[in-house]
């Protein structure tokens, strides 16, 4: 059985009523390995995703022809390994918390263990 991590994040201006919780995995995303930084704009990361870009126009312009692809691959595989670390840092940027950690096999685990500990938030979900 592998465990894996979900951090809970959630406004905490809406913690008397609370607003449906976002549960992101620890780990690499292969999301954000393939995709980059159009997985970083699908998740609303502006900030990232503007940096990743220039990052990568950056490399473009100053690495030796010959050196590229292994350069794209390495910033590509940075990102799979950053890319939810990306996503917190968006969520709190909008006024988001981290507020639990919890260990499951797959999201819907992570939800119902979440939920048996804060069953206030089921509110919000049903919402």
């Amino acid at each position: 059985m592998v465990v894996k991590y979900w951090t809970v994040h959630l406004r905490p201006e809406n913690l008397a009523t609370p607003s449906a919780p976002v549960l992101l995995r620890e780990g690499f995303s292969w999301g954000a390995f393939l995709f980059g930084p159009l997985w970083l704009l699908a998740h609303q990361a502006w900030i990232p995703a503007v940096l990743v870009i220039a990052v990568n126009v950056i490399a473009g312009a100053l690495a030796p022809a010959a050196a590229q692809p292994l350069l794209f691959f390495a910033i590509a595989l940075l990102i799979g390994f950053s890319g939810n670390d990306f996503l917190r840092f968006s969520l709190e940027r909008r006024g988001f918390m981290l507020m639990h950690v919890v260990a499951a096999r797959d999201a819907d685990g992570a939800l119902a263990r979440l939920l048996a500990g804060r069953p206030e938030l089921a509110g919000a979900l049903a919402a």
